[in-house]
């Protein structure tokens, strides 16, 4: 049962996620950006890693319109799918979301996301902890999920840390592959755009909390490997269908796109009758 890593940058790998997986009974094929295969024909996951660049920059990342085929050919298919960060916003993109710069600002280090309602009865995010911890390191979100999509996780600082899309795929704003080494080089190349972090500080967080990030995430990579090895456990995701048609990009498409879900919203307004106050029976 072979699962297809992609790995878009060299100081992203699939770093303990891949040992995780390959202890659950999972073979990973990685592979690099340009070196993607023509199908999934013989995968039976696919996972997508992080990486700096922005979900949109075809030109720094040329394999991205292949990538984005490759994953709405798995939602399509029921292929067990797991976008982490970059590859959440690419997941999203490709299904018809949005990703923009963070309007918070980054999320940069140790930090706690909490499940939302429809998490409770997800394969995957069901047994975690209401608020588990996690590692951050991403600038920009996933601001619009993809149409069907169903919000798992959210933070203040940002609004949608997990989603689900049809039966099978997910995706994570942040990062349960890493190690403090991996988070540590990571600093080191961001130190002159985090100048106004305390890197040190960061860093002693997420060596503090990596005990907690094993204890919670290495199950979930357990459940998401007993997905690979048998699809049939997981029932259809309650919620509307996902669509896996080509999304809009044509900026006057889009704004079209908004202004009839303006007028549908308006349209559908009813008003509710007010209940009429009656005098208590005091008998």
């Amino acid at each position: 049962m072979r699962v297809l890593v992609v790995q878009n940058e060299a100081d992203d790998p699939p770093g303990r996620l891949g040992d995780w997986l390959t202890d659950a009974g999972v073979e990973l094929d990685v592979r690099e950006g340009p070196d993607l295969p023509a199908n999934l024909h013989e995968h039976a996951g696919l996972i997508v890693l992080g990486g700096a660049m922005n979900a949109y920059e075809d030109d720094v990342a040329p394999w991205f319109p292949h990538l984005r085929a490759l994953l709405r050919a798995a939602v399509a298919a029921e292929v067990p799918t797991l976008g982490i960060c970059a590859g959440a916003q690419v997941l999203a993109v490709a299904m018809g979301g949005r990703v923009e710069v963070n309007e918070d600002g980054p999320e940069i280090g140790a930090y706690l996301i909490a499940k939302r309602a429809a998490a409770a009865t997800d394969p995957l995010f069901g047994p975690l902890p209401i608020t588990p911890d996690v590692i951050q390191w991403h600038y920009d979100a996933v601001t619009v999920l993809p149409p069907g999509a169903m919000q798992l996780a959210s933070s203040p600082l940002c609004t949608n840390q997990a989603y689900r899309l049809g039966r099978l795929a997910w995706g994570i704003q942040f990062h349960i592959e890493t190690t403090p080494e991996i988070v540590r080089a990571w600093a080191d190349a961001d130190a002159e755009q985090l100048e106004d972090y305390d890197l040190d500080l960061i860093m002693r967080q997420v060596e503090a909390i990596d005990d907690d990030i094993v204890e919670v995430w290495q199950p979930f990579a357990e459940r998401f490997a007993a997905i690979v090895l048998d699809p049939s456990s997981v029932r259809a995701a309650r919620g509307v269908p996902t669509t896996t048609a080509e999304p809009i990009t044509d900026p006057a498409a889009i704004r079209a796109a908004l202004a009839a879900e303006a007028h549908a919203a308006q349209s559908s307004r009813t008003s509710l009758p007010m209940p009429q106050w009656q005098p208590p029976d005091r008998g």
